[in-house]
């Protein structure tokens, strides 16, 4: 199966938790419908993207990345890459690549959530997922970030934007 393939069976047996988000996993299946290039971020009008949330249980944290383009603090993400055989193979790789934490798993269940939104490249229509970091975790700036650090969950509304606290909030919630 190919990596779109998987995307649209990734999203069509996802179960939404609320309308918003059955809104978006519709629109994600007609993007893909429309567009055979849907998943690589060539597909101007936008592309699937995977990302997931590193979350320290045990302690009750997550790791974010101050983003060097964006600016902002975010969950570790971005495009697909041809190496990617499914979705979730992208979200821990870009979660392991821009964390530098070895031994990341993702949550079962598929993904988390989904957040579609305005990048300077184009609309980025990313799935999120959540990754369980291993006791004692160390984690290692990328040259896509800025900084990297760990934040309390109550500590995520202070320093990031409200889509990052949806995916805080829906992760805790599958622990």
């Amino acid at each position: 199966m190919t990596l779109h393939g998987d995307a649209g069976r990734v999203l069509a047996g996802w179960d939404a938790p609320d309308d918003e988000q059955e809104r978006l996993r519709l629109a994600y299946g007609e993007h893909l419908a429309r567009h055979p290039d849907g998943v690589w971020r060539e597909c101007a009008p936008g592309h699937i993207t995977a990302s997931a949330l590193v979350i320290d249980p045990e302690r009750e944290r997550v790791l974010l990345t101050l983003h060097r383009k964006l600016r902002m603090w975010l969950q570790m993400g971005g495009h697909c890459e041809p190496g990617d055989a499914r979705l979730a193979d992208a979200a821990l790789r870009e979660a392991t690549e821009e964390s530098g934490v070895a031994g990341l798993t993702l949550l079962p269940g598929g993904p988390v959530r989904l957040d579609r939104h305005l990048t300077p490249c184009a609309w980025h229509l990313d799935v999120q997922y959540a990754a369980v970091a291993p006791a004692g975790a160390t984690a290692a700036i990328s040259d896509e970030s800025l900084d990297l650090r760990w934040f309390g969950y109550a500590e995520v509304a202070e320093v990031a934007d409200a889509s990052v606290g949806r995916l805080v909030t829906a992760a805790r919630a599958l622990l």
